[in-house]
């Protein structure tokens, strides 16, 4: 695939263990204060129990992980509706088959520059593919193991890393990379598959006005003080009717959370303007 210089608003500040080449280590000033507002907008997709989500500012795309292998054709038509040809960063939180399925497959047919990934190991037909996918296309897997920032136009992206080498349960989850995009006075957190010894680490990340909740909406112990901390107005669950569960539900009712679900909701498309979110639906086919 050919390559091109791609123009980054700020650089990245990345260190990397085991995964690739070391990337540039300029500092980001954050000036989403300081620039006129443009929309931020972000598809979380109905894929099932998987995450797929596009980010879109004015004139750059984040896409976070890529949904099951099935769900590689619906990322790529849906990015190709959107009419994006490059994809600045794509980010997978962690590399279970339901995050990181879809991703060869756009890795194929766009121009990516950056591929963001948890700092672990893993063997799988799925990572074997992307990785595969990376080779041709003359990319490698960059692994933070400290919290970086990067800026696309007026919206700020932080992303922390996970912070124990030996997790007692779930550790692919647990090893989550947790995004935290700030667009003016919005801020947006997505928290892949974190569960209880992970949101732990993140407790103190600071308030957030919409919410990608944490794995696929199961119950997790300290859910409802992570809750009590972020402070979400909205709440987006992407999974099926098998993983919700009733007593997520009623933690993020029990907190006033506006929550959409995307196997009841089908694909759901937040719009921030810098000063509040629109939700929108696209119901389920």
């Amino acid at each position: 695939m050919k390559r091109k210089l791609t123009a980054l608003v700020s650089a990245l500040t990345l260190v990397l263990v085991g995964c690739g080449k070391t990337a540039d280590t300029s500092s980001v000033q954050d000036t989403t204060e300081a620039t006129p507002a443009t929309p931020l907008t972000v598809t979380f997709m109905k894929v099932g129990k998987a995450d797929g989500i596009i980010l879109q500012t004015a004139d750059h795309t984040v896409v976070l992980d890529c949904g099951e292998k099935s769900d590689g054709k619906k990322m790529v038509a849906r990015l190709q509706e959107y009419g994006v040809t490059d994809i600045d960063y794509m980010i997978l939180s962690h590399y279970d088959q339901d995050h990181i399925g879809g991703a060869a497959k756009v890795v194929e047919n766009f121009n990516v520059w950056h591929v963001v990934g948890a700092d672990y190991g893993e063997d799988s037909s799925e990572f074997e593919k992307l990785s595969a996918a990376m080779e041709t296309a003359g990319l490698h897997l960059e692994c933070p193991t400290e919290e970086f920032s990067f800026q696309l136009d007026d919206a700020l992206f932080t992303v922390y890393p996970h912070e124990s080498a030996d997790y007692q349960d779930g550790f692919d989850n647990n090893c989550s990379l947790v995004v935290k995009v700030t667009h003016h006075d919005e801020t947006l957190l997505f928290t892949g598959d974190a569960m209880q010894e992970r949101l732990s680490e993140i407790m103190d990340i600071g308030d957030c006005d919409l919410l990608k909740v944490p794995y696929h909406g199961r119950e997790i112990a300290n859910l409802p003080s992570f809750l009590a901390a972020v402070k979400p107005e909205y709440g987006v669950v992407s999974t099926d009717d098998e993983n919700l569960s009733a007593v997520t539900m009623q933690q993020l009712a029990d907190r006033n959370v506006e929550t959409y679900v995307t196997y009841q909701d089908g694909n759901i498309v937040a719009v921030s303007d810098g000063s509040s979110i629109e939700i929108s639906t696209e119901g389920v086919e």
